[in-house]
């Protein structure tokens, strides 16, 4: 039975988002409410563990998430992210194009939302097909992967991070795992993948131009650019080195743990493009914090959908439906990994969303987390590529995706949707072949 009134959740959950188009941070909470009633737990237990759920999920990502738009929007309106995309275009030449378009979109998608990467980019893939005459697909398809799968596999972003605080996971561990397998991934369904799909020459909306053409003395410098891009990314590294490398009471590690850690990482990172791409650039600090101000307002709703699903999961834990969740999987013999991977990508397929899939399948996964010698870390990723699969119409990704490079929807869903696909698969297969040998 209480399997069962797990599944009806679901259901309901699907039903809420899918048929009747209810915000899913709305759907979470009900759904929440619903399912500990339908347990038996008393309505003010039920009040409390929602607030808990969500207190506790916001409590460990905010700061990330916060600093991250911040960081993002510093980067687009310094012209950092066009500097750094035109020298790879430069350097790589047309030949390897591809190469150098798929090398933006990873860079820029480290701390960057997929969203903000992709309408911030497009248009330079435009140029670039424009000028290189190149067919749009063959140059678009390497970016849009990249981005996806930094969205889909890689913290600070919304999902992957959320999973790793839900199974206590090591948030930089899973950076540095993620980056093991996204590089294939990105490979495979990025420059791989669009040599297969040169029937298809759309071409770019009429009026679609950057948004704003930086000069090039208005752009910072490469190498300023290049570091401040990187600087979360090369804070978390040292952090996972130190601690495979230096002994655990160590004056050295406790500083570098602490200024590795993903939330002191995103704040210095913030302050580093203040400083670099900001008052270092002649701008006033009133003007910088302008910018950081306004960024917070495009995530509230992802925070809130995070918290939605933090209260999901409280309840599942709080009615003790996961203890007998752990017991009937427990029967199954099927791999986690390959479970988590499947129940993300069931959601995935049926609600649309990948970060309310990955927090779904997060909440039910999480009492298997302490029943498996899997590696917290390898659950997270596994989570995030399930989530990723088979994006089709009730995914936003899927309409934006299709408008802006004008396509139909039978076309849409022959190179989206396998783009999507392959990450997805090429994510799973990595975490089963670093689950063997870490």
């Amino acid at each position: 039975m209480p399997l069962l009134l797990v599944l009806a959740a679901v259901l309901l959950l699907l039903l809420l988002i899918i048929v009747f188009k209810l915000n899913a941070f709305l759907a979470l909470v009900t759904v929440a409410i619903a399912l500990g009633l339908a347990e038996g737990m008393p309505a003010k237990v039920v009040l409390s563990s929602i607030q808990t759920g969500i207190g506790s999920m916001l409590g460990s990502i905010v700061m990330i998430l916060g600093f991250g738009a911040m960081l993002g929007s510093l980067l687009i309106e310094s012209g950092a992210v066009q500097r750094v995309t035109y020298r790879l275009i430069a350097t790589f030449g047309i030949k390897h194009i591809q190469w150098a378009v798929m090398l933006t979109g990873f860079l820029v998608g480290l701390p960057m939302y997929y969203m903000a990467g992709f309408v911030l980019l497009i248009p330079l893939v435009f140029a670039v097909a424009a000028s290189t005459r190149l067919p749009l697909l063959y140059v678009g398809l390497p970016l849009v992967a990249s981005l996806s799968v930094t969205h889909g596999y890689l913290p600070p972003h919304p999902g992957p991070t959320a999973i790793a605080v839900l199974f206590k996971a090591d948030v930089s561990l899973t950076l540095l795992y993620g980056l093991v397998i996204a590089v294939p991934a990105v490979i495979i369904a990025g420059p791989v993948f669009s040599r297969f799909v040169k029937r298809y020459n759309p071409t770019p909306p009429p009026g679609l131009v950057l948004p704003k053409e930086f000069t090039d003395a208005e752009m910072p410098g490469f190498g300023i650019s290049l570091l401040t891009v990187l600087t979360p990314v090369l804070l978390m590294a040292v952090g996972v080195v130190a601690s495979l490398t230096l002994p655990a009471g160590s004056p050295a590690r406790q500083v570098i743990e602490f200024i590795s850690d993903p939330n002191i990482a995103m704040l210095l990172s913030v302050v580093v493009a203040v400083l670099t791409l900001g008052v270092r650039r002649g701008k006033s600090m009133k003007e910088v914090m302008d910018s950081v101000s306004g960024s917070v307002a495009g995530i509230a709703m992802i925070l809130l959908i995070i918290g939605g699903g933090g209260a999901l999961k409280q309840v599942l834990v709080d009615s003790g439906v996961g203890t007998y969740i752990v017991a009937q999987f427990n029967n199954l013999h099927l791999s986690p990994l390959l479970m988590a991977w499947l129940i993300a990508a069931i959601l995935r397929i049926c609600i649309g969303s990948s970060t309310v899939a990955a927090l779904t399948a997060g909440g039910v996964m999480l009492p298997l987390i302490g029943t498996t010698a899997v590696k917290p870390e390898l659950m997270v990723l596994a989570v995030g590529a399930g989530s990723l699969v088979c994006s089709h119409v009730n995914d936003s990704g899927f309409w934006v995706f299709k408008e802006y490079f004008n396509l139909t929807i039978p076309q849409t869903l022959a190179t989206w949707t396998v783009m999507e696909t392959l990450v997805s698969v090429v994510g799973l297969v990595g975490v089963l072949l670093l689950n063997a040998v870490v």
